[in-house]
């Protein structure tokens, strides 16, 4: 089997970026695309941890500036700052207790807090993906419409 259809294969390009190529692929664009506010500022969450909170602090108003937090992002910067939260926590347990402890039948064993590690690297690698958190998915996301940077050279030029 193949896959499974709608899932499988290359995540589909935004309208906006096929657009902005002149839509080379002269394929008829999808136009009904849901299109939802940009979040300007927001709070974080009671219940994250305080570490989670202070990356929340610092990553919205970054996204919000370059309008790329929409309020259906909301939830994935939550699970990427929680990640992050208990990234940390385990480190700071492995920093403090060591890379193996003692087990339960008595002999030493990976501490549990590396596997933690593991875990949440692999979620903040997903949902800052979604947020465009590394290079690669940062090239692929959309911000706002920067300013034409050749129209004021060509009002100098028409005068």
């Amino acid at each position: 089997m193949a896959g499974v259809a709608g899932r499988s294969g290359r995540r589909p390009k935004p309208v906006e970026r096929k657009v902005a190529a002149g839509n080379p692929g002269k394929r008829s664009l999808n136009r009904a695309a849901p299109s939802f506010e940009a979040v300007v500022g927001i709070d974080p969450p009671e219940w994250l941890g305080e570490i989670a909170k202070e990356l929340w602090l610092h990553l919205a108003p970054l996204l919000c500036a370059q309008q790329v937090l929409q309020a259906t992002d909301i939830q994935n910067l939550e699970f990427y700052c929680s990640a992050y939260g208990r990234f940390r926590e385990a480190e700071a347990h492995i920093a403090e207790h060591g890379i193996v402890v003692d087990g339960a039948q008595g002999g030493l064993v990976k501490n549990p807090a590396a596997t933690i590690i593991n875990e949440a690297t692999r979620q903040m690698a997903t949902f800052g993906s979604l947020l465009g958190l590394d290079p690669s998915s940062r090239q692929r996301l959309l911000g706002p419409k920067k300013r034409d940077a050749g129209a004021d050279l060509a009002a100098i030029l028409s005068m």
